[in-house]
């Protein structure tokens, strides 16, 4: 199926059916991309979603009522074919559903759906989880965007921040060599609102961040006026990550969170699980302005 387009007056957006995921995000006076190109020599993606889980399972495993289900890191939604359920101008909704192979490895009915929509200078894009089944639907649900970084080719890396709207005590949480949370974690810095990007930060795995007093973070240099401002309300857990000396950075909001080390691998209980009643209609969105 083809790449699906949104725009408006000052912004485009590409959509790929596959994955429902943003591919490109052009800001339409300049001809300025916003999105990592998805070089498959560093990372293959650009924005994928993460469902039915957030992060790795303890190998890749789960028991559910007994019975012990595989899921690979980031679940499935991300590598399935999402019909478009609506389109306009400006807007665009995908929806994937349940189906005999998805029960084979998550044993749930389930209706997914992502709309993107363009307002201004700003791309919102709503996860909208329905429960269609008569038992709980138990699920995680993030992002995964990635943002050229440079944004201007004649800039470096380094030359980049992120800036968030509260100050923080950044405490990762670390991830061991099978992307499990540790127990403890590590300080980055105290009472800030300025993370400072080095192809360094990210040799050790993603910045892991739970429960950030920030919901919303800006991409920025000292030296451009351009610059793209994430905003992420209602999301617990943060990821910030980029490919080992990527041009990119990933700004991740999720419900959900990998596995911890000490995991006893039951879905019920697994740290950042969702349990949506029968009927029952869960959304969450995130939004990119740029500038």
């Amino acid at each position: 199926m083809s790449k699906l387009v949104i725009e408006n007056e000052n912004i485009k957006a590409t959509i790929n059916p596959l994955g429902a995921e943003l591919v490109s995000l052009l800001k339409l006076d300049d001809n300025t991309e916003y999105m990592w190109d998805a070089n498959p020599a560093f990372w293959g993606k650009t924005s994928p979603v993460l469902f039915p889980i957030v992060g790795g399972l303890k190998n890749d495993t789960y028991f559910y009522e007994g019975n012990e289900y595989s899921l690979p890191r980031h679940g499935f939604a991300r590598t399935m074919q999402f019909a478009v359920e609506s389109q306009s101008e400006r807007s665009a909704g995908f929806l994937l559903k349940n189906s005999l192979e998805s029960e084979k490895v998550y044993p749930f009915e389930f209706e997914l759906r992502l709309i993107y929509s363009l307002n201004a200078s700003k791309l919102d894009l709503k996860y909208q989880i329905t429960n269609p089944g008569s038992k709980a639907l138990l699920f995680s649900i993030g992002g995964h965007p990635a943002f050229k970084c440079p944004i201007e080719n004649e800039l470096n890396y380094e030359d980049y921040f992120l800036e968030f709207n509260e100050n923080e005590d950044l405490n990762r949480w670390p991830l061991n060599s099978s992307g499990l949370v540790l127990n403890e974690p590590s300080e980055i810095s105290k009472n800030t609102n300025k993370l400072l990007l080095t192809k360094e930060l990210f040799y050790e795995d993603a910045l892991v961040f739970k429960h950030l007093k920030s919901d919303w973070v800006i991409l920025k240099s000292q030296k451009s006026p351009k610059q793209l401002k994430f905003e992420f309300k209602n999301f617990p857990y943060l990821g910030i990550w980029a490919a080992k000396d990527s041009d990119f950075v990933c700004i991740e909001p999720w419900c959900g969170i990998a596995d911890s080390a000490d995991t006893n691998q039951n879905l019920e209980t697994k740290e950042g699980i969702i349990s949506l009643e029968s009927q029952g209609v869960f959304e969450r969105s995130f939004s990119i302005e740029i500038s």
